[in-house]
């Protein structure tokens, strides 16, 4: 496991944490910050572990899947949490849009694995966009920032587009399949 793998693996273990935080902040507020320092920590470790993989040229197999997943997890839980504790403006159109999206991109590669196209694992730049707007996202609505409406918006707007454009890989990587077994 590379450098930049076990950055991403504290990232996934940061999740319980932010977690239990945010549920203890409920009844202690002052918990909330506690959770922020983690959630922004965690924040980091997706920029650090990126990073360190480019100047060690650690590029390896495991890393394309557990940083993607890493942030997955983190973003995922953070949404539905802040929506189901109730104690932040969470908007539950937006966590909809960000699980969906989640969800169709999940079941749509692994489709085209069953039918064995070969699709290439590697974040666009609308994903980036994604992950970083939801992140945004997030911290907003922890530190109780005003507007959190128009960064939500920001986000879900990312997010869809992000996904459009995953699904759109996923039928040019499909009809290419399709094309090289007709020939």
């Amino acid at each position: 496991m590379s450098f930049a793998d076990k950055i991403s693996s504290i990232r996934i273990i940061l999740i319980p944490v932010f977690v239990s935080l945010l549920i203890y902040s409920k009844t202690h507020p002052t918990m909330r910050y506690f959770a922020v320092a983690v959630f922004i920590l965690a924040v980091l470790s997706d920029f650090f572990d990126g990073m360190v993989a480019r100047i060690k040229k650690e590029k390896s197999e495991l890393g394309q899947i557990i940083d993607p997943l890493a942030d997955k997890l983190l973003l995922l839980t953070a949404f539905i949490t802040l929506l189901l504790l109730k104690q932040y403006p969470m908007y539950l159109w937006l966590v909809l849009i960000v699980v969906s999206r989640d969800l169709i991109i999940s079941f749509g590669f692994a489709i085209l694995r069953m039918l064995e196209v070969e699709v290439e694992i590697s974040p666009s730049s609308w994903g980036k966009f994604t992950t970083f707007s939801q992140m945004a996202t997030i911290l907003w609505i922890l530190l109780k920032v005003p507007y959190h409406f128009y960064i939500s918006l920001i986000a879900a707007i990312f997010t869809l587009i992000s996904g459009l454009d995953y699904f759109l890989r996923g039928i040019r990587a499909l009809n290419a399949k399709v094309n090289s077994s007709d020939s």
